[in-house]
């Protein structure tokens, strides 16, 4: 299991200045970006090939915070976090909510599938735009949600390096970003979800 923090000369932190990450980053990269290497030594180019790609990997996985957030769990815990298979109580009604509307979108998108005449199709089209509207906004608030749970980190990562001679208080830490990690698997899910029907909307229902 390679360690991207270490690989990045980072600490395993749940929550880093993304600024500074990307300044160490371009510091390291440019140690061993291939086109120093002398184009006369093939073997000395792939090596600095595969290390320019394994810091690059590390950089797009510490950048993204779902992504660190699944490196980092995946470090602590030995083995990759575990997707939630069942919806937590306190997401039961907007899971709802996102199923009913791409399954009422996805109706009108099937019943507009036929329509020849002119006028119908443009009338069509203004109901998909609101179909589109009620689809974002629902996205919108995804967002919002995921941008809620992203602040949280800087302070559980403050709590995780204070819990550390606390395996209790530690253990409580770890559940927490268990349950954000969880969270956030839904939201990008779903999330994805409302975007593949915008883009059938706008395929399917032209003027």
């Amino acid at each position: 299991m390679t360690d991207y923090f270490a690989l990045l000369d980072e600490p395993r932190r749940l929550w880093l200045d993304p600024d500074q990450l990307k300044v160490k980053f371009l510091a390291l990269s440019a140690q061993v970006h291939p086109d120093k290497m002398p184009a006369n030594r093939p073997a000395d180019r792939a090596t600095a090939d595969h290390r320019f790609a394994r810091l690059n990997a590390a950089y797009q996985c510490l950048r993204n915070p779902k992504d660190r957030l699944r490196h980092w769990l995946e470090l602590e815990l030995g083995d990759l976090p575990k997707d939630l298979q069942e919806i937590p109580a306190d997401l039961a009604d907007l899971f709802t909510e996102v199923g009913r509307l791409r399954r009422d979108a996805t109706a009108f998108l099937a019943a507009s599938a036929d329509i020849q005449s002119p006028l119908l199709r443009v009338r069509a089209f203004t109901e998909a735009q609101e179909w589109t509207d009620r689809l974002r906004a629902l996205q919108a608030g995804l967002s919002s949600r995921q941008t809620k749970l992203m602040r949280e980190l800087p302070n559980l990562d403050t709590e995780w390096v204070a819990s550390k001679r606390d395996p209790e208080r530690r253990r409580a830490v770890l559940r927490k970003v268990q349950n954000i990690h969880g969270q956030l698997s839904f939201y990008l899910r779903w999330s994805d979800q409302l975007r593949e029907t915008v883009v059938q909307l706008a395929l399917r229902c032209t003027p």
